[in-house]
């Protein structure tokens, strides 16, 4: 058994009461006011309700000693499980008896300030507590389980966890109705390698647009070692090879909204009959459908996760300077530059822009590195 410790952790300052009331003289008769009865001195040491800690009992500490945490909890009284989705305060697991679970997620995991914008992610793995004779089956999560290969992305300057515990992220994009947006491709492929997590391309309604016109943009991101898949929901081409790719494997499908994730999924399982709209013909947008990221289980090993579709994406914990690192062709060039500190835009004998100019170095790529790099210049900024 894993030795217990105890360590000091912030509340989410919107989890705790005002330090002061802002209408305390509101009612008061200047008439009645005793001066002598007033103190003379305030404790100004900040000691209120938002500057307090808890203490909580964990068994194992994250690396730099701070929440999240393994908390302590009576294993015995709790079954293990996977969370299919998170639909408010309510998450849908399915626990390792085979059973599905609505639980409640334990008042400690909501308010300890973990950086998380929610403690709950689809494909989590938990510790939940059943309820006896409920129906439907309900429980309460008591802890979650350490994460690997997460997607995720910065909102509002706090981490969001779209899912969980993932090998493959397949970026699904369209090649027209909503028009194919190749920057959008290149942030998710920063989010795969800096989550270590292999990205699958998929090109989807290649029905709709001339193939060999597709050609330069899949060669590009062939010739970096990734995958590319050109597929049609409607018309079925390509799905087989689509559900090989899927099998054995944990699969986060992520894309902007019209795309045709739902379409694939169901194009390879029928049953799952997931909810579909056609694009509007005024914006030529997808119209957002899937409205909570679920985690379906594939007949053939493994699973996959349809999400919402998104129409930006923040990328978190990349700083500017290391966002080349990211760009597998760009990669190979930086340690050619003559300054070691280079930042590929402006400074003189760069390695990389003169890849860009010798044609070694696909021109769109390095437009979107520097788009992308400014960006996050200006978010550190803010």
């Amino acid at each position: 058994m894993a030795k217990e410790k105890k360590i000091r952790a912030d509340f989410r300052k919107n989890r705790a009461d005002r330090p002061r009331r802002k209408d305390v003289l509101k009612h008061l008769d200047p008439a009645e006011l005793d001066e002598q009865a007033l103190p003379r001195v305030e404790r100004v040491s900040g000691k209120g309700e938002l500057s307090r800690k808890r203490t909580v009992r964990v068994t194992s500490e994250s690396a730099d000693g701070e929440l999240p945490a393994q908390l302590e909890v009576d294993e015995s009284a709790c079954r293990r499980g996977r969370v299919l989705s998170v639909r408010g305060l309510r998450s849908v697991v399915l626990g390792d008896d085979g059973q599905v679970y609505h639980c409640a997620t334990r008042r400690v995991l909501m308010t300890l300030n973990t950086g998380l914008r929610h403690a709950v992610a689809a494909g989590d793995r938990v510790l939940f507590r059943p309820v006896e004779n409920t129906n439907p089956k309900e429980g309460l999560i008591e802890r979650i389980e350490p994460r690997h290969g997460t997607l995720s992305r910065s909102v509002r300057g706090q981490q969001q966890v779209i899912v969980a515990n993932i090998d493959q992220l397949a970026i699904v994009v369209s090649a027209d109705e909503p028009p194919l947006k190749p920057n959008l491709i290149d942030r998710l492929l920063v989010t795969a390698e800096k989550g270590r997590v292999r990205p699958l391309i998929c090109i989807n309604k290649i029905d709709l647009a001339d193939l060999a016109e597709l050609q330069p943009l899949i060669g590009t991101y062939s010739q970096m070692g990734y995958t590319v898949l050109p597929l049609s929901a409607k018309t079925g081409f390509g799905v087989e090879r689509f559900a090989r790719a899927l099998a054995g494997r944990a699969t986060v499908v992520a894309g902007q909204s019209g795309v045709g994730k739902s379409s694939l999924l169901n194009a390879i399982d029928p049953t799952w009959n997931l909810r579909v709209r056609p694009v509007s013909q005024d914006t030529l947008k997808g119209r957002h459908t899937t409205t909570n990221a679920q985690l379906l289980p594939l007949g053939c090993g493994g699973y996959v996760v349809d999400t919402p579709g998104v129409r930006q994406f923040e990328l978190w914990d990349v700083v500017a300077a290391e966002v080349a690192n990211f760009f597998r062709d760009i990669r190979p060039y930086i340690c050619l530059c003559r300054f070691p500190d280079c930042t590929h835009t402006h400074e003189a004998d760069c390695a990389v822009k003169n890849a860009v100019a010798d044609g070694r170095l696909d021109a769109r790529r390095y437009e979107s590195y520097c788009r992308l790099l400014a960006d996050e210049r200006e978010e550190a900024e803010d």
